[in-house]
């Protein structure tokens, strides 16, 4: 495995890891986007996936893109914590919101977005940067949804929707429905598990412009504000997992085992 440097709170105040930017994202590009978390996985690794995020491949620092043309220096990301590291597992805090406006949170939620695009996934909370604050980022695209099959995403209510950055959120359920499907995570690369989430949230919180925000989310979106709210209270979606299901991305199309609730809403 490869040796990283990895953001946390334990090791770096948030001043120091807010303005300073270590290990860029290495990752191998293909022509589509290769998200998974989906209802079922395309036979190749390269094929989109249909869910909340992606699997990450990395590769030479070359092929990152450290110095284009004659030296021009490219931005550098931060890396995506890997499940294991402290700051995915304990709360996040609240940003103050006298900061919100500051250069300091602009910089974190634009390294957020870009970090969120290039691996490419739906979804991302500050925690998963190594970054202890209540900020999540999340986006869904015509595009990343053309990728998955239709009667998946027909199954998971999933829609197009802009960008959403929320700061300080706030989740409560609007009915007690529910839905079971697949979901996986930027943090735990190359696995599955299946996770009931209610179907209808509410969200409230400010937006990167520090003005109050409130969203009614249903379906997939929903789907994908309750997964990132979980990181931001140290929980990550293995810890909510129905037993029996977590498996390998190549497993993710065989039979579930016996005894096991079946997929789809409830």
């Amino acid at each position: 495995m490869e040796s990283v440097l990895r953001l946390s709170y334990l090791r770096y105040p948030i001043s120091s890891v807010s303005t300073r930017l270590l290990n860029p994202v290495k990752l191998r590009f293909s022509t589509k986007p290769a998200l998974s978390c989906g209802f079922k996985p395309w036979p190749s690794e390269q094929e989109f996936q249909g869910g909340l995020v992606s699997r990450r491949c990395r590769s030479s620092s070359a092929s990152a893109g450290w110095f284009v043309g004659f030296g021009e220096k490219k931005p550098m990301l931060p890396e995506i914590v890997k499940a294991g590291d402290p700051v995915l597992h304990e709360p996040a805090r609240d940003v103050v919101i006298e900061e919100i406006r500051s250069e300091k949170i602009q910089k974190i939620i634009d390294d957020m977005v870009a970090v969120m695009r290039k691996a490419p996934g739906v979804g991302l909370a500050a925690p998963q940067i190594g970054i202890p604050l209540r900020i999540i980022v999340l986006e869904d695209t015509k595009e990343y949804i053309s990728y998955a099959r239709k009667e998946d995403t027909d199954a998971q209510d999933r829609r197009p929707f802009d960008l959403l950055v929320i700061l300080n959120p706030k989740l409560k359920k609007k009915s007690d429905r529910t839905a079971l499907f697949f979901e996986g995570c930027l943090s735990v690369n190359g696995f599955r598990g299946m996770v009931e989430r209610f179907r209808e949230v509410e969200v409230t919180g400010f937006g990167r412009d520090g003005n109050p925000i409130k969203i009614d989310a249903s379906g997939w979106q929903a789907r994908i504000l309750q997964h990132e709210y979980d990181h931001l209270d140290g929980t990550i979606y293995v810890d909510k997992v129905v037993p029996r299901t977590f498996r390998t991305v190549e497993n993710l199309d065989l039979p579930l085992p016996r005894g096991c609730p079946k997929l789809g809403v409830r």
